[in-house]
């Protein structure tokens, strides 16, 4: 299961309530480029319209052995398929005031390319300054046991 695009901004910039996973539908060339490493999900976030999920402000680059003269729209929001009950609870969770739905990677699952999103809630700057805080000391500790002084 390789991971083919990663989100490190949202785990920072999000705290993480609900995860879940979707298919998503892409032409065949977006899917190489997506298996080349040409995707990027920074800024991008998932909204329900029409009752449907869309994976929109996503950008998944041309494939590079591609040579059809088709336009290719890097930016275009892309459909995700996911089943109907969980559509109906992301819905509801979207409406909520501070809730916000965000991408955390593209993997693949066999054949198909899976996006792995989350519900999510900003956190706020003092929020961050605990995190890093937290993960500076769990460091320090760890050298600290393997014996590297400082």
């Amino acid at each position: 299961m390789p991971i083919y695009a990663d989100n490190r901004k949202a785990r920072h910039t999000y705290e993480i309530l609900e995860k879940f996973e979707g298919g998503l539908v892409l032409t065949g060339a977006e899917t190489k480029a997506v298996r080349e490493g040409k995707a990027k999900l920074d800024g991008s976030y998932v909204k329900v319209m029409g009752g449907e999920l869309w994976l929109v402000g996503t950008h998944i680059g041309p494939y590079s052995k591609d040579t059809s003269i088709e336009a290719h729209v890097p930016d275009r929001r892309r459909k995700m398929l996911i089943h109907k009950k969980e559509l109906r609870h992301l819905a509801s969770k979207s409406q909520e005031k501070g809730l916000t739905l965000v991408p955390l990677s593209f993997y693949s699952l066999g054949r198909r390319i899976k996006v792995s999103f989350a519900v999510c809630r900003g956190k706020k700057a003092h929020d961050k300054r605990q995190q890093l805080k937290e993960r500076d000391l769990l460091r320090s500790t760890r050298r600290f046991l393997r014996g590297e002084s400082e």
